[in-house]
């Protein structure tokens, strides 16, 4: 798929996708590297923007379902924005292929992990 109405088709799947709770972001990441041929950082920063988009109205439709628990959470901000902005000047000193590689590692280990959970 190229063009304007493969890129809109894939950004709605990955929308329709990450709403259900399936990672839609990975998706799209793959996507735009394996597919499109754009460089890892570059879309590594789309995916970011999307996640910019799509994490708001999810956040509040889990608030209206009491889905959140907010001493977690905001641990998980406390924690979360530091770590955050620690990996992404770390990110930019790193190789591309590095970080390709280590990304394809995360995505096996979460599908292992996914495979052979005990439910």
């Amino acid at each position: 798929m190229t063009g304007a109405l493969g890129a809109a088709a894939v950004g709605l799947a990955a929308g329709v996708l990450s709403g259900c709770g399936v990672g839609g972001g990975s998706l799209l990441l793959l996507w735009l590297t394996v597919c499109v041929g754009l460089p890892q950082r570059t879309a590594s920063g789309i995916n970011l923007l999307y996640f910019l988009a799509c994490a708001p109205p999810a956040l509040v439709q889990h608030i209206k379902n009491g889905l959140i628990d907010r001493r977690a959470a905001c641990w998980c901000i406390a924690a979360g924005v530091p770590v955050s902005i620690l990996a992404s000047r770390l990110a930019g000193t790193l190789d591309a292929a590095l970080l390709r590689r280590g990304f394809g590692l995360l995505l096996l280990w979460i599908g292992w992990k996914e495979l052979f959970a005990k439910r």
